[in-house]
C-alpha cells in the first residue's frame, strides 16, 4: 500500500562484523540481494527481513552507520517533489536501484528516511513474526506536525479503507489494514543543541526481549535501556558495536 513501510536497510562499515552481530540477536540467515548487486539480504524462518549494505558502496555517497526506513510510493519522483514543497530535503535520487526507483531524503526536522517506487521484497510485513520488523516509530518534536507532513508526501488520505491515522498511548498511530505499522512520538525536545535528534527508530520482534538484549551484550553491543513493560509490550533499546540504534519488542504489530 502506498505510503506505508515496505523495506529497512542497515548502513555498515564491517559487513561481516555486522553479520556476526545480527545473527548472534536474531539467529538470521544472510544471502546476497538478487534485486542489487553488493547488498545482502538477512532472512528469519526463510523470510526477508531487512537489507545491510556497506557505506562505501550506498549509491556512491558514504552514509552514517544507522538504520533507514523505506515507504513505499506510486511514483518516487513525485513523493520527492512532495517532500521540498513541504519544507524537507531530498539527499540521493530519485534514481534507479535494482528494479525500481529511491530517494533518501529528510523531514523539515532531519530525520531521515527512504522513498521506495517498485516491486516490494516477497514475504516481507511489518509486524508479521519473531525476528522481522515490528512496526516503525518517528522521535520528533512535533508528532501532529510530523503526521502531516508524512500524510502529504505520502498521501495517507487518498486510502481511507486502508489506512488510519489516530492518536493513542501519546503516539500519532500510523495502521495500515488494521495493523499498527508505524508511530510518531514527541519525546524529543526542542532544541537544535539537543544530544538527541528526530529520528526514524526500528522495533523488531522478539517473544523474548530479555533473551536477545543478553545475547546482544554478548556479541559486543550496548544496552541503553534495559527490558522493560510498557503500554506497548516488553521492549528494550540496543546499539550494536558500530552504534546502530534499534530496539526489541514483545508485540508484532498491534491489530485494531
Amino acid at each position: 500500500m502506498p505510503g506505508t513501510p515496505c523495506w529497512v536497510s542497515l548502513t555498515t562499515q564491517d559487513m561481516r562484523a555486522a553479520q556476526d552481530f545480527y545473527g548472534a540477536v536474531f539467529g538470521w540467515a544472510f544471502g546476497p540481494d538478487e534485486r542489487t548487486e553488493g547488498h545482502v539480504v538477512a532472512h528469519a524462518d526463510g523470510e526477508p527481513v531487512a537489507g545491510l549494505v556497506e557505506s562505501a558502496q550506498s549509491m556512491g555517497v558514504r552514509l552514517p552507520i544507522a538504520w533507514t526506513a523505506y515507504f513505499v510510493a506510486d511514483s518516487a519522483d513525485a513523493a520527492a517533489a512532495r517532500v521540498r514543497e513541504r519544507g524537507g530535503t531530498v539527499a540521493v535520487g530519485p534514481l534507479a536501484f535494482g528494479r525500481g526507483r529511491t530517494a533518501w531524503a529528510a523531514d523539515p526536522l532531519d530525520a531521515a528516511f527512504g522513498i521506495w517506487e517498485g516491486p516490494a521484497a516477497p514475504g516481507w510485513q511489518a509486524g508479521r513474526g519473531t525476528g522481522a520488523v515490528a512496526w516503525l516509530e518517528l522521535h520528533t518534536r512535533d508528532p501532529f506536525a510530523s503526521a502531516l507532513f508524512y500524510g502529504g508526501v505520502f498521501e495517507w488520505d487518498a486510502h481511507p479503507d486502508v489506512i488510519d491515522v489516530r492518536y493513542e498511548h501519546d503516539r500519532v498511530m500510523l495502521r495500515a489494514g488494521g495493523r499498527t505499522v508505524a508511530g510518531m512520538f514527541g519525546g524529543v525536545p526542542d532544541s537544535a543543541d539537543a544530544a538527541i535528534h528526530p529520528q526514524w527508530h526500528v522495533h523488531f520482534c522478539r517473544d523474548d526481549v530479555d533473551e536477545a538484549a543478553a545475547r546482544a551484550v554478548s556479541a559486543h553491543g550496548t544496552v541503553l535501556a534495559p527490558p522493560q513493560d510498557t503500554p506497548l509490550g516488553r521492549t528494550a533499546t540496543i546499539r550494536d558495536p558500530e552504534g546502530g540504534l534499534f530496539h526489541l519488542s514483545s508485540i508484532e504489530g498491534e491489530t485494531s
